[in-house]
């Protein structure tokens, strides 16, 4: 019973924490890719999260759009 219990609070977590990331991936400013290389950065791909970012320059960090 006890694990029935940890294992559905488990799963509720993980629910919350799924709904949560596309919600904050949003609220992240972006860019298009051509501004971040116009402005001394490069374009570089992160697959820990699966979007392109800005590296260096002017718009270091920012997530690109196009």
């Amino acid at each position: 019973m006890r694990v029935r219990i940890l294992a559905f609070a488990a799963a509720l977590v993980l629910a919350a924490l799924g709904a949560a990331v596309p919600v904050a991936q949003a609220a992240l400013p972006a860019i298009p890719g051509p501004t971040c290389e116009s402005a001394g950065g490069m374009v570089e791909y992160d697959t820990a999260t699966g979007v392109y970012n800005c590296k260096g320059g002017e718009h270091d960090g920012e997530r690109i759009t196009n």
